[in-house]
């Protein structure tokens, strides 16, 4: 089950195995999604589209530290 994380105003959404970021996410909010290579940060637009860094981090504390600094600026 995805869990959501507020921090300032924005959803960082952190999803389970198997769940998609367009089911659970969006506009503005970012999703942290673990995969075998690590953890992916993607951030979901306005119009619904979502971009991704282009490597992922090593950890879940990793992954959530550049989420809540991306959080800061905002997503928009």
């Amino acid at each position: 089950m995805a869990s959501i994380i507020r921090h300032r105003n924005v959803n960082i959404v952190v999803l389970d195995p198997g769940e998609s970021i367009e089911g659970h996410c969006g506009p503005g909010d970012i999703a942290i999604c673990a995969a075998a290579d690590g953890w992916w940060n993607s951030f979901v637009a306005v119009d619904g589209s979502v971009d991704s860094y282009d490597q992922p981090y090593p950890t879940y504390q990793h992954a959530l530290w550049a989420a809540k600094a991306a959080a800061e600026f905002g997503t928009l």
